[in-house]
């Protein structure tokens, strides 16, 4: 038992840090953001609201028998609505003096006299006050997991025409008592089902783990709950990419963790170096950063200058001197990025590989040089990409054999130079073009983006933008229902026959 706690207190710091290591991608959502989201979301519950079904209404007073069916909702007015943050983990909806107009269809049975038509009434005074828990689930996918909803109805009223009106008017105080009652009782079951299964079926739509290309994946799951304040949501994401052919490879955080500190966009998307470092280091266990030219891909002028060089030892390779070339480009450890407030930057060593390659004979090494170089990197976003151009800033090389060959390759750094420039930047700017998602649900894009670099992360504040309403993702993703959710015939009419009254 004691060797036991020895063990829990040993693990203790190991435990803490791990359920608090640093988020590689951070998203916060302002108050002006949630502004954006209470619009579309207002949109959203007055279509839910009026899908209302209030249940048939029937009693029986004295020799007069009452039936209240088919209820309808044919207008709301949600004037007065707010949705704010409350700490530290919940949003708040309230829906203040609201009116619900209202049609349904009366029958009436008075001794011999039997009428039927419709009534057309209003709620007013509806108040509505929800409160949506958010939390990070089993998957690390934010979700709406809990809600609590409180609804009233302070005033109803009915108008009532044809023959018996007197009658109605004399029942309306059982009438629109009823239905005010089936009515609130609705309203709360109504936005529970479209916060906890609507609303969350649009959240799944948020990429968690998923993949970027045939190579490598990304993992943007959440690290802990959300945290809210009065006026901002944060998500911290665990922003880490990994290789495929090694799918549970966890590359260890040492970055800063970001800190967003601006309010005055809808939402910030802060990426630490871990970030771009997790997707280099994720590609070179890929084995893809090499790039190989050979004969015609080699240009001219460089192929003249490399046979110019090595003719000493091409000379001795006879008869194969016309031989073609081969030039192999290959990284030697994963690239680092280095984010500073003055720009971002990624720092790459490599080995080029200079070979004869003659037909049908094994190729022959010319030379083994080291590079290293400095790539300017510009981060932006397009959409919902995040997306890099690289550029070259600064070049060196080196022979592995000796200060001498290396005193003799100072020729080629031009030359070489202008060949990353011309042939390997834009084979490797287009394999970054197509960027990787950001974690925003579908239907929901970036506008105005602006990007800021920070000692060891950089931001981008932007707008939000509804590309997609909620009903229509909403619809797109809804299960397809089965059979048996259909009835073979359709339910039938209420009786016109006074008898069953």
């Amino acid at each position: 038992m004691a060797a036991g706690s020895c063990l829990l207190l040993l693990l203790l710091p190991w435990l803490v840090t791990a359920s608090h290591s640093p988020p590689g991608c951070k998203i916060r959502i302002t108050s002006k953001g949630l502004d954006l989201v209470k619009q579309e979301g207002l949109r959203f519950v007055e279509q839910e609201l009026q899908n209302i079904t209030v249940s048939d209404l029937h009693g029986k007073e004295g020799q007069f028998h009452y039936n209240i069916s088919q209820v309808k909702v044919t207008d709301l007015q949600l004037a007065f609505s707010d949705l704010n943050f409350q700490p530290q983990q919940h949003l708040l909806f309230n829906i203040n003096n609201a009116s619900i107009s209202l049609r349904f269809r009366r029958q009436l049975l008075y001794w011999f006299f039997y009428d039927i038509g419709s009534i057309n009434a209003s709620a007013d005074g509806v108040y509505i006050h929800t409160v949506l828990q958010l939390a990070k689930d089993e998957a690390g996918r934010l979700k709406i997991s809990n809600m609590t909803c409180n609804a009233s109805i302070a005033r109803m009223h009915a108008g009532f025409s044809g023959t018996l009106r007197k009658v109605y008017e004399f029942l309306s105080t059982f009438i629109v008592t009823g239905m005010r009652f089936l009515l609130s009782q609705q309203i709360c079951p109504s936005l529970e089902h479209a916060s906890l299964v609507l609303l969350n079926s649009v959240l799944d739509t948020v990429p968690v783990r998923n993949y970027v290309d045939e190579h490598v994946g990304i993992d943007y799951s959440l690290l802990r709950d959300p945290s809210v304040s009065t006026d901002t949501l944060d998500l911290n994401f665990k922003g880490m990419f990994f290789p495929r052919m090694r799918e549970d490879q966890e590359l260890e955080n040492h970055a800063v963790e970001p800190v967003i500190k601006e309010t005055e966009r809808m939402v910030y998307v802060a990426f630490s170096e871990y970030f771009f470092d997790s997707a280099m280091h994720s590609y070179f266990q890929a084995g893809v950063l090499a790039i190989e030219l050979q004969g015609e891909k080699v240009p001219k002028d460089l192929e003249v200058l490399l046979r110019a060089t090595f003719f000493g030892t091409i000379f001795m390779l006879s008869p194969s001197v016309d031989a073609p070339l081969r030039l192999v480009l290959q990284v030697s450890a994963p690239p680092r990025c280095i984010i500073k407030p003055s720009g971002t930057s990624v720092s790459v060593s490599a080995f080029l590989n200079i070979s004869l390659v003659p037909p049908d004979r094994p190729p022959v090494q010319l030379s083994s040089m080291a590079m290293e170089t400095k790539l300017s990197a510009k981060v932006f976003l397009q959409g919902k990409a995040l997306r890099v151009q690289l550029d070259l800033r600064r070049f060196r090389i080196y022979s592995k054999q000796s200060a001498l060959e290396s005193l003799a390759l100072f020729s080629l750094q031009a030359p070489l130079k202008t060949l990353l420039q011309l042939t390997i930047m834009p084979i490797i700017n287009e394999r970054t073009k197509k960027g990787v998602q950001i974690p925003l649900p579908e239907g929901m894009d970036f506008t105005r983006e602006v990007v800021t670099n920070h000692a060891g992360f950089l931001t981008v504040g932007a707008d939000l933008h509804f590309s997609k309403g909620l009903r229509e993702v909403i619809e797109k993703y809804r299960p397809v229902p089965t059979a048996a959710a259909y009835p073979s015939s359709r339910p039938a009419e209420p009786s016109l026959d006074p008898g069953s009254l």
